[in-house]
């Protein structure tokens, strides 16, 4: 018993937030407009981009969904040039997620497992101890391993 206690640990400690995190994160800066985010999401094909302060610390999180829900709707009687303004004149920030949960490179995956689960959501912002955006770990990613996992354990 005990030695599977101690593999368990083992396994554990090698599955960090930092090897399985997308370190190569499109952001926008916090004084961002929703087209900015719009078409950042529509040109990237990212459905959560990060909004960061000059010196990269994570303000807030925005979404595809986020978009959406702020965007006017189609059956709605404005013009094309009205739905533009909408969106060139609303900050980032009024559609954001502001303060998000975020996790430390170091942590182990299992807490942002947790972190997904318990919160539902699909995604967890990385940052440094002084709140610098370094990743950003999604579903995409835990399914990636979790894929790496299962593959390498039918091998064995």
């Amino acid at each position: 018993m005990g030695d599977q206690n101690s593999q368990q640990t083992g396994l554990k400690s090698k599955f960090r937030v930092r090897d399985y995190m997308t370190s190569a994160v499109t952001t926008l800066n916090v004084d961002a407009r929703l087209l900015d985010a719009a078409l950042l999401i529509r040109r990237t094909g990212k459905r959560h981009v990060p909004v960061v302060s000059a010196d990269g610390k994570a303000l807030g999180i925005i979404s595809d969904r986020d978009v959406s829900r702020l965007a006017p709707s189609v059956l709605s009687q404005i013009s094309a040039d009205e739905y533009n303004k909408i969106f060139e004149g609303t900050s980032v920030t009024q559609a954001m997620t502001k303060d998000p949960i975020t996790i430390h490179p170091d942590a182990p995956v299992q807490q942002a497992v947790h972190i997904m689960i318990s919160k539902k959501f699909s995604s967890v912002l990385v940052a440094e101890a002084d709140g610098k955006l370094v990743g950003i770990i999604t579903v995409t990613d835990l399914l990636s391993l979790l894929d790496r996992v299962l593959t390498t354990a039918a091998q064995v």
